[in-house]
C-alpha cells in the first residue's frame, strides 16, 4: 500500500552541531526543494538564517520551487549580563520549523507555540 502525505524530518541538535554552517544550509535548502518539511531542535544562527534566504532567493524558480517558510521560537536569552562577563557572545537558538512556502503557512506564532497549515500539492 502506497501512502501518501507529506514527509517531516525532526533533525536533532546533536546532528546539526557535527554540521559546518555551509552543510546545514545545503542539507535544509535541498530538502526542503524535495517537497519535505524540517523541524530543527536548534535553530540557526542570525548568519546562518540570512545564508539560508539568500541562497533560497537565487533558487527560486516559477515553475520549480516556489521558496522556503521559516518560523523559529524567539530566541531565549540568558543573564546577559553574567554572559558579557563571561565572553559568551553566542545566541542560544530554538527549535526551527521549515518548508516549502507551497505547503507550509504559518499561522500563529508566539513565544511558547507555533501553529502552522502544512498542506499537499
Amino acid at each position: 500500500m502506497l501512502m501518501k502525505g507529506i514527509q517531516m524530518d525532526l533533525i536533532s541538535e546533536d546532528k546539526l552541531d557535527g554540521m559546518t554552517s555551509m552543510e546545514k544550509v545545503r542539507l535544509i535548502l535541498d530538502e526542503v526543494k524535495n517537497g519535505k518539511i524540517l523541524v530543527l531542535e536548534k535553530g540557526l544562527t542570525p548568519s546562518e538564517q540570512n545564508k539560508l534566504i539568500e541562497l533560497t532567493m537565487v533558487e527560486i524558480t516559477p515553475d520549480n520551487f516556489s521558496g522556503i517558510e521559516i518560523e523559529s521560537y524567539p530566541v531565549k536569552h540568558g543573564n546577559r549580563l553574567l554572559d558579557k562577563l563571561l565572553g559568551k557572545t553566542s545566541l542560544r537558538t530554538r527549535l526551527t520549523v521549515i518548508g516549502p512556502a507551497d505547503q507550509l503557512k504559518t499561522i500563529k506564532k508566539d513565544r511558547d507555540m507555533i501553529s502552522a497549515l502544512v498542506s499537499a500539492q
